[in-house]
Parts: C-alpha cells; sequence; structure tokens
C-alpha cells in the first residue's frame, strides 16, 4: 500500500504532460534540424553534381526530399497531436479534478494559438516547407529533364519521383493548419 501513497489522477496527469511535453519538445528539435539536414544534403549532392558534370546525379535531391520530407511531415504532425491532446483531453480533465473553470489548466497551449500573427506564420512555414520539399526537388528533376543525361530507365525514376513528390506536397497542404 505504501507504493501507492499519495498517487493521485492529479498527479499521474501532471506526470503524464511532463512525458508528453518532453516528447513535443525532442520531436520539434528533431523536425527543425531535418530542415537543416535536408537543406545541407541537397546542397552537398548538389555541389557534387556541378563539379562532376553527371546531371543524373540531381536525381538524388529528391529521394532525399521525399524520405527527409516525409520524416518532417510525420513529425509535425505528432507535434500537433501532442498539442490538440493536451488542449483537448488532459487539460480539461486536469481542469476538472482542481475544480477550476474550464480552459485555465494549461493555459498557454490555448493562449499562443490565439496570436493574431500566427495564420501569417504558418502559411510562411508552409511556404518554406512545400520550397525546402516539394520545389527543389521538383527543380532538381526539371534540369534532369533538361539535360542530355536522361536515359529511359532514369526517365521512369525521375517520374516515379515526381509521383511521389506531389502525394508529398498533397500532405505537406493537408496537414498544414493555415
Amino acid at each position: 500500500m505504501a507504493a501507492t501513497e499519495g498517487v493521485t489522477e492529479s498527479r499521474l496527469l501532471l506526470a503524464e504532460y511532463d512525458r508528453i511535453k518532453e516528447e513535443q519538445k525532442a520531436r520539434i528539435g528533431f523536425r527543425d534540424n531535418l530542415l537543416y539536414f535536408t537543406l545541407a544534403a541537397s546542397t552537398a549532392v548538389l555541389a557534387i553534381t556541378v563539379q562532376n558534370k553527371h546531371a543524373q546525379l540531381v536525381l538524388v535531391v529528391p529521394v532525399i526530399c521525399i524520405v527527409l520530407g516525409w520524416t518532417y511531415l510525420v513529425n509535425d504532425e505528432k507535434i500537433s497531436a501532442i498539442g490538440r491532446y493536451v488542449r483537448d483531453q488532459l487539460g480539461p480533465r486536469l481542469a476538472e479534478l482542481s475544480g477550476t473553470p474550464s480552459g485555465t489548466a494549461f493555459g498557454w497551449e490555448v493562449y499562443h494559438r490565439s496570436d493574431l500573427n500566427r495564420l501569417t506564420r504558418k502559411r510562411l512555414q508552409a511556404a518554406v516547407d512545400l520550397l525546402t520539399y516539394l520545389v527543389l526537388p521538383m527543380t532538381c528533376v526539371i534540369a534532369f529533364w533538361c539535360s542530355h543525361a536522361v536515359h529511359p530507365l532514369l526517365l521512369i525514376v525521375s517520374i516515379v519521383q515526381t509521383l511521389a513528390l506531389a502525394v508529398l506536397g498533397w500532405q505537406f497542404l493537408r496537414y498544414a493548419e493555415c
């Protein structure tokens, strides 16, 4: 019985909040670093392509952007899901247990979303995401198509990449909270 002394639903909810916010924090750092890594990796591939004059190497950039873009998107969605869970589930349960008015537990989770410039920031972030994970790799695909390195197998690869990029772009737009 001594092991359960002091364990209350409120304490459990607060412990869950601490853990879930730690996960959110880790995911935010990872997601943000993915953007930098994508740009660094793409720049390195483009530098090698120009240096070696092998136009087909630009087809590596879409692969980088598809894989890292999907990972970025999944992490971004989980970050948002954590926020929704805290706002819609955890906060109200804790407010009810503590007898405080609904919506006052974890007020920051609601407050920071009411910023008048939030919509503009979200739209600009969506534009940056699309520029990085869709426009950059599509520019590489188009550059490949305009080069003399187009061979049937690589053309098929580039078409498949284009379709994958279209799906990724659609997913970015679908999950954008604009």
